[in-house]
């Protein structure tokens, strides 16, 4: 298992993880298996969304953020019920693909975490599973 450290600037943030997670992937030397992702938190998570172009991560973010507002009626005495709720939406873990030694991503794909509660410093794992056949 390889643990990434992700720091983040802004209480919401959607950060290009691709290269990282692509450099550890290579350093673990594994020719063809499935690369799990898992953020371990519970106002943060991961998605894998277009890349190539930036105003796709800045919608997304913001059409969360217009969906599920941070003040609402919220019971969760955190003031950061909001941060959960899009956790739940986007989930805690991906898995993607690896053939030849590099992740099988779409053209347009990358990996983003997404932070939901910041700034923090933050934590990604990663564990390749190699095929056996």
């Amino acid at each position: 298992m390889v643990t990434l450290r992700v720091k983040t600037q802004r209480r919401s943030q959607m950060l290009d993880v691709t290269r990282e997670v692509e450099k550890a992937v290579r350093e673990l030397n594994v020719e063809r298996g499935v690369c799990h992702l898992y953020v371990p938190h519970t106002t943060a998570g991961i998605a894998i969304n277009e890349h190539a172009d930036p105003d796709v991560a800045s919608d997304v973010k913001r059409s969360l953020e217009v969906l599920i507002p941070q003040e609402g009626a919220y019971r969760h005495g955190e003031r950061n019920s909001d941060s959960h709720i899009k956790t739940v939406l986007t989930g805690t873990s991906q898995a993607v693909f690896v053939e030849n030694g590099k992740l099988v991503l779409g053209r347009w794909q990358g990996i983003f975490f997404c932070e939901y509660d910041g700034p923090r410093e933050r934590t990604l794992l990663l564990k390749i599973v190699p095929d056996t056949t």
